[in-house]
């Protein structure tokens, strides 16, 4: 089974976890793209945030991942792309609700407030699940508003 292409981003509160979720994941075989930022140096959330939501709007990536210091700011910032479905998570079952019922393609993390093993788990609950359609689709279609 091809792994999913993934596109990932963050400010600088994110920055280290960002790259703890790269690493994590090249070694599971994910196709990844890093959009930024390449220092933990102070940056605006909202260009990587841009950045990951128009590889997903676009078809470039099959989903992304964002971390910033509250997972809010990115969140929004994503979900103003017509075809992003951002989710903000802090619990796995959150990651794997966001896929199943709402078909999220980002993934939005706060960095602030999960550590590094709670994050790995809120990622892999989210890649593993899988939208469940049916009743979720209906509801799902009418997100997109314009």
């Amino acid at each position: 089974m091809k792994k999913l292409s993934i596109a990932l981003g963050s400010d600088h509160a994110g920055f280290e976890l960002k790259n703890e979720i790269i690493v994590s994941l090249l070694e599971q075989g994910y196709d990844l793209q890093d959009m930024g930022p390449d220092s933990s140096e102070s940056c605006d959330y909202p260009d990587f945030a841009h950045a990951v939501a128009e590889a997903v709007q676009s078809g470039q990536s099959d989903l992304g991942i964002l971390v910033c210091g509250s997972g809010n700011g990115v969140c929004i910032t994503a979900n103003k792309h017509n075809a992003v479905r951002a989710a903000l998570c802090w619990e796995p079952e959150l990651g794997a609700l966001a896929r199943q019922h709402n078909n999220a393609n980002v993934l939005c993390l706060p960095a602030r407030f999960v550590s590094t093993e709670k994050a790995m788990e809120i990622v892999s609950a989210y890649l593993e699940a899988e939208f469940e359609g049916g009743r979720h689709q209906n509801r799902v279609n009418k997100i997109e508003a314009c």
